[in-house]
């Protein structure tokens, strides 16, 4: 909801596509720290962590909430919280995935995950739909209350969710130095084929896919298909919708599946249906392929996490999830080298290269990790 409104918002008070992709790229400003979060998060236990990042996500929205309703918003007001806000969340999804983790037993991980992934992508929908629609009926600032109450209110769930303290299990971990630790994560990290290789794949999927899905929406909807922010809100729904689809699928039958097959299969899948959705000329056809690639997304991303999470050793399940979330630092060069991209070529073109380069990487990956992704007895493919 908070990036449909805040992406709408830039966009028409600014009518500029760079300044929308910088606006979308301040929100992965942190990834380069996001491996910090997992050494904290295996020192303290990541419930606590997360807690303490969602406390820090409605303090930012009941401050931009407070410039709204006072009247005195502006585009550089928008740009300075979503740079304090990039700084933490960009580790928000590795560092709830570590509490998933945390609890459920191994074998029940790809189901958990999948469910997990279905209250996120039926957030989005809800987010989505309900964001344009509460801004145009209360307006920004009365809209932002509600953003700030559910910020709240997550910060309330999160901490009733049950963890095994990581610092309680592994209590040598007060004496060591930070630096140590996360030197101790990048080196287990590289000596682990698969990985190293879901690392490189995580990168590629943030460079070339997200911002398609994500950060370029806004423009899409705007100077491609001329509808409102009602339209964006379809479309944002649209993807969302799909994603959940795919997610339901695996909560039942993920278990039957293998995690770095399907992985590679459907990010394929997910590359060439965006590619398809580059050249729609209206929502009529761009929602249902929005679906289809949100579908395919699920089927990519949850058995990447699940790989990540199954076959990496318990001390450093937070700094594995913390490299991973390094992998969103990909969204800032892919996001930045749009906006000029688009002005010169357009938007389908620059689209169409997105996904070239995301299908060619993605089977070169396969290639050079062919033993620890593919084969049936690779540890990535246990069911």
């Amino acid at each position: 909801m908070e990036t449909l409104i805040l992406g709408w918002y830039v966009l028409v008070e600014t009518g500029s596509v760079l300044l929308l992709t910088l606006f979308a790229s301040l929100l992965y400003l942190g990834t380069l720290i996001a491996p910090m979060f997992g050494v904290v998060g295996d020192r303290i236990g990541h419930r606590a962590v997360l807690c303490a990042m969602r406390a820090f996500y409605a303090v930012l929205a009941a401050t931009l909430m407070t410039f709204a309703l006072t009247g005195v918003l502006t585009p550089l007001h928008v740009f300075v919280i979503v740079a304090l806000m990039g700084l933490v969340r960009p580790s928000d999804i590795g560092v709830r995935a570590a509490v998933v983790g945390d609890t459920m037993p191994s074998a029940q991980l790809m189901g958990a995950m999948s469910i997990q992934r279905t209250t996120s992508d039926s957030a989005r929908i809800a987010g989505a739909l309900s964001g344009a629609g509460l801004v145009a009926m209360l307006g920004m600032g009365r809209a932002y209350l509600v953003v700030t109450g559910l910020y709240a209110l997550s910060v309330w769930l999160t901490w009733k969710a049950g963890e095994r303290a990581a610092a309680m299990r592994h209590p040598a971990f007060a004496r060591a130095s930070p630096w140590r630790e996360l030197k101790e994560g990048v080196a287990y990290v590289r000596r682990t084929p698969h990985l190293l290789a879901m690392m490189f794949l995580a990168f590629l999927f943030n460079f070339g896919a997200f911002p398609l899905m994500n950060g370029l929406l806004p423009y899409v909807a705007r100077e491609i298909y001329r509808t409102d922010r009602t339209g964006l809100g379809y479309m944002s729904a649209g993807a969302a919708f799909g994603a959940l689809l795919g997610s339901i699928v695996l909560s039942r039958y993920g278990g039957a599946l293998r995690p770095a097959r399907t992985m590679i299969v459907f990010c394929l899948a997910w590359f060439a249906l965006l590619l398809v959705f580059a050249h729609t000329s209206g929502p009529a056809t761009g929602v249902p392929m929005l679906i289809f690639a949100g579908f395919a997304q699920s089927l990519a991303m949850i058995p990447l996490a699940t790989v990540l999470l199954r076959n990496s050793d318990e001390q450093f399940r937070g700094r594995v999830m913390g490299l991973r979330m390094l992998a969103i630092y990909g969204n800032l060069p892919g996001l930045l080298l749009s906006a000029p991209l688009i002005d010169r070529f357009g938007y389908a073109a620059t689209a169409s290269l997105y996904c070239a380069v995301g299908i060619v990487f993605t089977v070169l990956i396969t290639l050079r990790w062919r033993a620890a992704l593919w084969r049936h007895d690779a540890p990535s493919n246990t069911r």
